[in-house]
């Protein structure tokens, strides 16, 4: 049995390019940093392929979206403009992501200062 995948109805990108925004029917809206989505992309290359390879994303807290196309009917690909386009952000992923948002800030925050990086490019 397949779990039924919900398009979100709405998908916005903030004028300045620096915040999406996705609208599901009958939720709250929800708004991701471009910055917080090129750190936690699901990519190989950012999430590795085992815990061990997770990586630590710095420089990213000017990153813009520059595109933003769909994927079957279960994920869009962001195009951010450091040329990084390989993570495919599921709906499930962007609903982890919301639950976790704060959680997950922090940790990268936390690593950031404990691996001597900074936000700034």
């Amino acid at each position: 049995m397949t779990e039924e995948v919900t398009w979100p109805k709405e998908i916005r990108v903030s004028p300045d390019k620096k915040t999406l925004t996705l609208v599901f029917e009958e939720e709250e809206p929800v708004s991701f940093s471009a910055e917080f989505l090129r750190v936690h992309s699901p990519s190989a290359e950012v999430q590795g392929h085992s815990r061990e390879q997770k990586q630590t994303v710095a420089g990213k807290q000017a990153v813009e979206i520059m595109k933003i196309d769909p994927v079957g009917n279960y994920a869009v690909r962001i195009s951010f403009d450091d040329m990084h386009n390989t993570g495919l952000f599921s709906w499930a992923y962007f609903n982890e992501m919301a639950e976790q948002q704060d959680e997950l800030w922090a940790i990268y925050l936390a690593e950031l200062e404990d691996k001597g990086l900074k936000r700034e490019p």
